[in-house]
């Protein structure tokens, strides 16, 4: 029988790659220092280079990789080591948007291949989000919610876990208005409010529009409700800065908290 994995191997934000060695020595590192012999050395430092694309760097030096490829040597250097676990901490928080992209995919479809235990400490939700199985959310060293992305998206606990989930993030309408729903407060996601120009539960008057092609993020301001409310619509909505507009938020998805910001059932 192979040995049982052992220990925790972690993967921080800055690579800590040795400049002066190559890939294949960089991977290598902790196995020398675990005095393996070199045929398993070799076995092991060529499986992770398969799994992360790196066969063909293997004898470049840090410095003539990119963000991303030192990164997925520093997981290589992890991974060689068969840990029982790892611990990511914002491992791509030095990336560039496009590299964050493709390295968070390349880490899920890694977490899939190796069926490892992966502990992803991140303050990106869109990480949290596309990434994980089973989210904890902290705040301060509290655990506020424990649960699936989607357990957390539609049934948060508080108003902070209400504000973190979700991109743009909920909106959040006190006084009159909540008391209508038997609530201090109120919140409505952005995706979850139509949009008309004639007629509606709301009404504002449209800010800034950002169009992202797909979707677009209209911040409406003198609703009375909040100093802004984000709506987002679909792409080929063409309202512009100072048109009224009428907003209509879907009454089944309206979340309640009470005075002290915990969700009412």
């Amino acid at each position: 029988m192979p040995p049982a994995k052992r220990g925790l191997a972690m993967v921080f934000q800055s690579y800590a790659l040795y400049p002066h060695m190559t890939v294949r020595k960089n991977i290598a590192f902790p196995l020398r220092m675990a005095k393996l012999d070199q045929a398993e050395i070799d076995k092991r430092v060529e499986g992770a280079a398969s799994v992360l694309n790196l066969t063909d760097y293997l004898d470049r030096r840090p410095g003539q990789l990119s963000g991303g490829q030192r990164q997925r040597v520093a997981i290589g250097r992890a991974i060689v080591r068969e840990p029982a676990a790892f611990l990511f901490d914002e491992p791509l928080s030095n990336l560039d948007a496009a590299l964050r992209v493709g390295m968070r995919l390349e880490i899920s479809e890694l977490h899939e291949r190796l069926a490892t235990t992966m502990i992803y400490v991140t303050h990106d939700q869109v990480e949290a989000m596309t990434m994980a199985d089973k989210i904890v959310v902290l705040q301060a060293g509290v655990i506020e919610q424990v649960g699936s992305p989607l357990e957390l998206y539609r049934t948060p606990r508080n108003l902070f876990v209400a504000g973190f989930i979700g991109s743009p993030k909920m909106n959040f309408i006190e006084g009159e208005e909540a008391m209508k729903h038997g609530a201090h407060t109120i919140g409505i996601r952005p995706e979850h409010i139509a949009v008309s120009d004639s007629e509606g539960t709301w009404s504002g008057v449209v800010g800034v529009s950002e169009h992202l092609g797909s979707d677009t993020f209209f911040h409406i301001h003198e609703t009375g409700l909040a100093d802004t409310i984000t709506v987002r619509a679909d792409g080929e909505v063409g309202f512009r800065h100072g048109d009224r507009i009428h907003l209509t938020p879907r009454a089944d998805v309206i979340h309640r908290f009470d005075a002290q910001g915990l969700r009412i059932e």
